[in-house]
């Protein structure tokens, strides 16, 4: 009996076909290996820029005293702040310092998704805001997990805060532009955005006309022309 032999496959075939898809994953991994790095770079300048800041405060103003820097507006003015922003929850450091572990641990499991800059840069921002605040609860006085946050920049006799806040007040603005524009964290669209934007592609796509249709505006058809060609020639016997 005998048998049909199976095609057999060579390898230069296989690494042909495998070629574009890997192709793809590398660039994919390129792409995130550089949106971890603007992460991780923002997270870093400004955890230092909100240390060094904080660490200029202590050792250069005086507490109570509000220094004015574009009038009533904006001033310095160190603030020992036990709480959350507006000095709430004052009673429940403890509380907010586990709260800004749990964000930070959130954050940067989040960042392994990542594929847009935009959430690049406002996870960025967040961690390095969350970090600053929290390194202050974790190490100032009065104890380990109860310290109080540096605050200094104040704002028209409203609040006072830090580069820390500043950092966190930008990156949920970034967060609400992204989230309002169907942007998710992996840089793929909602599909409720995606529907519309294939929609307006459809409506924007050129309209090619059918050869030979009524509406085609256009010149005769050939037969039609001969036929009117054929009518004006004169018979020879007919001279």
């Amino acid at each position: 009996m005998s048998t049909t032999p199976e095609p057999v496959t060579s390898t230069d075939e296989l690494t042909t076909s495998s070629a574009p898809e890997r192709a793809v994953v590398l660039t994919s991994a390129r792409h995130r290996r550089r949106l971890m790095a603007l992460l991780t770079s923002l997270t870093v300048i400004v955890l230092i820029a909100d240390q060094v800041a904080k660490a200029w405060a202590v050792s250069s103003l005086v507490p109570g005293e509000r220094t004015p820097v574009i009038g009533d507006l904006l001033g310095l003015s160190l603030v020992y702040n036990p709480g959350a922003a507006l000095s709430i929850a004052t009673g429940m450091t403890w509380l907010l310092t586990v709260v800004a572990v749990a964000v930070a641990v959130v954050i940067v499991r989040a960042s392994r998704r990542i594929g847009s800059t935009g959430w690049a840069v406002a996870l960025g921002l967040l961690l390095g805001g969350a970090l600053g605040n929290l390194i202050d609860r974790l190490f100032r006085e009065p104890s380990f997990g109860r310290g109080e946050v540096v605050d200094f920049i104040a704002y028209a006799h409203v609040f006072v805060g830090n580069v820390a806040d500043v950092a966190i007040v930008v990156a949920a603005v970034v967060i609400v532009l992204l989230s309002m524009r169907g942007i998710r964290i992996d840089g793929s669209l909602e599909p409720a955005r995606v529907r519309v934007s294939e929609a307006d592609d459809e409506r924007g796509a050129p309209q090619v006309p059918v050869a030979g249709s009524d509406s085609d505006g256009g010149a005769a058809p050939e037969n039609d022309a001969r036929g009117v060609a054929g009518d004006t020639t004169t018979d020879p016997a007919d001279a």
